[in-house]
């Protein structure tokens, strides 16, 4: 059984389990769940965050290297000192590491590989969106591959350049193709009424979607250790709603022809 990192907001009493992934002198890496904010958010101050409760079990200086949007859930970096953190940050900073995702999304690409090459920044009316920008945007490329089709749905695989906050939300809003769960960016829940057909509910219950919240999953990084330079690749494994989501899709939604 993997070892695991028992946390607690003393704000809101949430208890949490949190898988880790790896674990030396120099790195602590965890696998963020869905929703929960990586670090603290000034806008959200109120929202329990990966870091302050990490440092709980870890006292002394720990520092994400990278962030991962706090609908999304898998690998997240800490380093456990200055000259570390550096060296990991500055791969973040770059098209490396290799960042592998998992998003399940809205519609049919016509291509089984595509690329979106479209820069993001800010939106202007709505605070901590982002949107393609053409003319003050940053830089900003996102690969992705159709890992399988269902009918109305895709499975991706998302590989953004380098990983920017909201990067592969916008980038699919951009292509049509939203992101399940991500309200802000078009994509609505997955409920298995669209799905099932003759499904019914009982008399005073509500329907939970299959997914509500964002249905990305940062599955793999590969980055050099700060240290030994050694490549390590890191993996998490997907969260329960995503892969009931899936299951789901495949009995109910399987592809025409």
């Amino acid at each position: 059984m993997a070892e695991v990192l028992k946390l607690s907001s003393p704000a809101t009493g949430d208890f949490w389990e949190i898988p880790i992934l790896y674990e030396d002198e120099h790195l602590l890496v965890l696998d963020k769940p869905p929703v929960l904010l990586t670090a603290p958010d000034p806008s959200q101050a109120e929202r329990p965050n990966l870091l302050e409760m990490a440092r709980q079990r870890r006292p002394g200086y720990l520092m994400n290297a990278h962030g991962l949007d706090a609908g999304a859930g898998g690998v997240t970096v800490f380093v456990k000192n200055k000259s570390s953190f550096a060296a990991v940050a500055d791969q973040f900073a770059t098209d490396e590491p290799r960042r592998t995702y998992a998003a399940l999304v809205r519609g049919s690409p016509v291509e089984d590989t595509f690329t979106a090459n479209a820069k993001i920044g800010p939106h202007p009316l709505q605070m901590g969106v982002m949107r393609v920008d053409s003319r003050e945007g940053k830089r900003s490329r996102t690969v992705f591959a159709v890992r399988e089709r269902f009918d109305g749905y895709a499975l991706l695989e998302c590989r953004p350049l380098p990983d920017r906050a909201h990067q592969i939300p916008a980038h699919l809003k951009y292509l049509r193709l939203p992101l399940v769960g991500a309200s802000l960016y078009g994509g609505q829940p997955l409920l298995l009424s669209t799905l099932k057909s003759g499904y019914r509910l009982k008399p005073g219950q509500t329907e939970h979607p299959l997914i509500a919240r964002e249905a990305l999953q940062a599955e793999e990084v590969m980055i050099n250790h700060p240290i030994t330079r050694e490549k390590l690749t890191l993996r998490a494994p997907w969260p329960k709603d995503l892969t009931v989501a899936v299951k789901y899709l495949r009995r109910y939604a399987v592809a025409p022809g």
